[in-house]
């Protein structure tokens, strides 16, 4: 009889991506999956470990399975943390967990499963359908094109968690996303911890797809990425890009998205952090925001189309209300069109918590709420510029007033939607995974309206 596991899968996209990996494994050796506790011959459970919100999310996620169930497993980030004396964080709080282990650790994870629940054998379930098991729904995907990070930002302690930067090899990369593709996915999202970075450690070493040379590197991929998404008529849609020059280069593909209507979105979404350069400079980011704004221009220029959403941290240790000031002007020069702002937060084993002048939580919460207020009424009034426009919307799912879907402009889970209204013709019904034209007639906070 087949064992059965338990999954909870925390933290950002990339974990989300081991988590799929782990699950085509179980499957592949013949394990079944369980919806709940109880069900479970074991539970594992996929940790972030970024920030103290993460650490303590994940935290109270094991007790509470070794509370429901009693045999637990724990992989990902937070695994990979220790306390000040080198010990064990994970286990130093739950010492009755069976195994734990760092993060993209499948073999470890799989290695503790077989000691605790011996693997089924059964020829007939070993046989499993190429895209392997996915957590998303149907109709989109993520695509992890490398792991690890070459950057040692102050505030960040992913290097310490996942290592360097391992590119995948190129051909390895575009095979999955045609074989995803092919599985009818209509949207796929590259993810990695520096997605501009695709092939910097491995020299962009020259690889092979479709019987032709490739060379492993960021425009040789999209490009790629784009055509096959063409055949497939569906989308690709770029994270985690830092604003290197070289990303310039990819800008023209984006532009010729309106004129195909598949293939690589023109959007992007950049890690910024901050604007002002003696903050940046603290915190140790690879660009400035001057020439950041200047790009962000050019791009504008090449492809008027652009979305750009980011992310910023407000009250870093040393901010001067000038420098966030700086920091607020820049929002409204560069106008991002989807931007997220955290106070700052200390986590242990950056080499921030270092740095003198730290802003008192009072005024980092404050600050926090200012920029969102800037970034939201930017975001309201370039919302407001579509409406009267005829756009292309990927139906995320349906319900009783018509369909929820997405525009070119918005990622799945972290941008907005669009509420389709129900056709005029009773014999019309959206189905999840499928491309609408609809003329957008309002714009709702972050959210669209619109009607075929």
């Amino acid at each position: 009889m087949a064992g059965k596991v338990g999954f909870v899968s925390l933290g950002c996209p990339k974990a989300l991506v081991d988590s799929e990996l782990i699950l085509t494994q179980l499957s592949a050796e013949g394990y079944e999956t369980s919806n709940d506790y109880a069900g479970a011959d074991l539970v594992i459970v996929n940790t972030c470990g970024f920030i103290d919100s993460a650490v303590e999310e994940s935290l109270a996620a094991i007790g509470e399975a070794l509370s429901e169930n009693g045999k637990v497993i724990v992989t990902g980030c937070l695994g990979a943390r220790k306390n000040a004396d080198g010990s064990d964080l994970i286990r130093s709080i739950h010492p009755k967990v069976l195994a734990v282990t760092g993060p993209h650790a499948t073999a470890e994870v799989m290695q503790a499963i077989h000691q605790h629940l011996p693997k089924p054998h059964d020829p007939f379930l070993d046989l499993l359908p190429p895209i392997g098991v996915k957590l998303t729904p149907k109709h989109y995907a993520y695509l992890k094109i490398s792991e690890g990070c070459n950057h040692r930002c102050t505030f960040c302690i992913i290097p310490s968690l996942r290592g360097d930067l391992v590119s995948r090899p190129i051909g390895e990369v575009l095979l999955e996303a045609k074989r995803l593709f092919e599985s009818g996915v209509k949207e796929l999202l590259v993810v990695s911890q520096d997605t501009s970075a695709y092939g910097v450690d491995v020299q962009y070493r020259t690889g092979f797809w479709d019987g032709k040379p490739v060379k492993t590197r960021m425009f040789d991929l999209v490009n790629a990425l784009n055509q096959i998404a063409r055949e497939h008529q569906a989308w690709v849609r770029l994270h985690y890009v830092y604003p290197y020059p070289h990303v310039d280069d990819i800008l023209p593909l984006m532009a010729e998205f309106s004129e195909y209507g598949y293939g690589v979105l023109p959007y992007l979404d950049i890690p910024l952090q901050h604007a002002h350069p003696d903050v940046l400079k603290r915190m140790k980011r690879p660009a400035s925001g001057e020439k950041n704004i200047e790009r962000i221009q050019a791009w504008r220029a090449a492809c008027p189309d652009l979305v750009i959403r980011s992310t910023f941290i407000a009250g870093f240790p040393g901010e001067t209300e000038e420098e966030f000031q700086y920091l607020l002007d820049f929002l409204d020069e560069a106008q991002i069109d989807r931007a997220g702002c955290f106070a700052y937060s200390p986590v242990e084993g950056a080499t921030a918590n270092t740095l003198e002048h730290a802003v008192p939580d009072a005024i980092r919460e404050e600050r926090r709420a200012r920029f969102m207020a800037k970034a939201e009424d930017i975001s309201i009034k370039r919302l407001a510029k579509k409406v009267g426009k005829r756009m292309q919307i990927l139906i995320d799912r349906i319900d009783d007033s018509g369909g929820i879907g997405r525009t070119i402009g918005d990622a799945p889970e972290i941008d907005g939607l669009v509420r389709v209204l129900p056709s005029s013709k009773p014999s019309k019904r959206y189905r999840a995974g499928e491309f609408v034209r609809a003329t957008i007639i309002s714009a709702q906070g972050h959210d669209l309206i619109a009607q075929t």
